[in-house]
């Protein structure tokens, strides 16, 4: 492996001599690699240019963003170097390395903290919302109309809806038949997937840098504390809604079952997690957030989720073009996850808005 990317490591500075790559993560989109020299260790990751067609965009917010964090987490007593990524450049002063082996970017691996799939306890999302919400807090002065959009219209969801009537209308792979009960009730809730992009166009929802993939393994705790130490992923840091990253911790996190459960009966939206989580994500956020924000902060919950089912089943609808799938019913399978945690979201609705109201 290390012979075939040759090129691509002699381009970035690393801290002694390189000895190993191998694979790591489980992340659906790159493919990311663990590079180790015989001083330290940094993560080498290929970026998926068909995803995100603007890599030099996406690595300006990368750069402006972690860099802006650093200064904050300095200005606040922290330690810059464990509590954001650090990137590197190429020798020449490039953000990234473009070449015939494809757009290739790198960061220090943090060796000393850990990254969870799934909660061992509250405590755990707990962490992950206080991180997350102070990574807003830290951000809530950045210019997010400064920002690239890496992916156009990322968390639009109406857009989503669009795509899914035009996966429909194309039934590219053929699967229409066997998910008219799915396509149903994502068309029967499209009225309500306009309710948050209608409040951001009248200005009562404020734009801000969002992260935009706040999964519990994008925060990496400190293995003795367990403490929310570092948010990682921000291929996806752009201008959005703080809803929407709220939303998408508590569709992937205050789940008793994993993205891609078959047995429907151990999906459940938990709320003794979604208290722990909307507890440290206020806190973490300081006050950043306005009243209006903090209200609506169940409905992004319902939001993310649906929209993340409806792209699963507009991709399973396409042939599976996005996502990747270890099986021909993979996608499927996970829009399955999505609308059964929407439709309790639905039913714990009250519920959901007390736990806000209490914090």
């Amino acid at each position: 492996m290390l012979e075939k990317l040759r090129n691509v490591v002699a381009a970035f500075e690393f801290d002694g001599n390189v000895q190993e790559a191998k694979p790591f993560g489980s992340g659906h989109i790159n493919d990311t690699l663990l590079l180790s020299t015989d001083k330290s260790q940094y993560i080498l990751q290929k970026m998926n240019t068909a995803v995100f067609k603007d890599p030099q965009g996406l690595m300006e917010n990368v750069f402006g963003v972690t860099e802006y964090l650093r200064k904050e987490i300095a200005a606040q007593g922290g330690d810059p170097a464990l509590e954001t990524l650090t990137f590197i450049k190429t020798k020449d002063g490039r953000l990234f390395y473009d070449g015939p082996e494809g757009a290739w970017r790198s960061y220090r691996f943090q060796n000393t903290l850990m990254a969870l799939n799934a909660c061992r306890s509250p405590k755990d999302f707990y962490e992950s919302g206080k991180a997350f919400g102070r990574f807003q807090a830290l951000l809530g002065d950045y210019p997010a109309e400064t920002l690239h959009e890496t992916i156009p219209h990322f968390h639009n969801t109406p857009d989503r809806m669009r795509q899914l009537k035009e996966a429909i209308e194309k039934n590219a792979a053929g699967r229409l038949d066997s998910v008219r009960e799915e396509v149903e009730f994502a068309l029967a809730r499209e009225e309500s997937a306009k309710i948050v992009m209608d409040l951001a166009a009248e200005g009562v929802l404020p734009l801000r840098v969002t992260h935009n993939d706040t999964k519990l393994n994008n925060v990496l705790l400190d293995p003795e504390t367990g403490a929310g130490t570092c948010v990682i992923d921000l291929d996806t840091v752009m201008p959005g809604m703080a809803i929407f990253d709220f939303g998408d911790s508590i569709r992937f996190g205050a789940s008793t079952a994993a993205e891609d459960e078959k047995d429907l009966s151990k999906v459940t939206m938990d709320l003794e997690l979604f208290d722990a989580y909307t507890k440290g994500f206020l806190e973490g956020c300081n006050n950043v957030l306005t009243p209006a924000e903090r209200d609506l902060l169940p409905t992004g919950a319902w939001m993310m989720t649906f929209e993340c089912g409806i792209r699963f089943l507009a991709d399973y609808l396409n042939g599976d073009t996005y996502f990747k799938t270890a099986y021909p019913q993979h996608n499927l399978v996970r829009c399955h996850t999505q609308f059964k945690l929407v439709k309790e979201m639905e039913e714990k609705q009250d519920q959901m808005q007390a736990i806000v109201a209490k914090y």
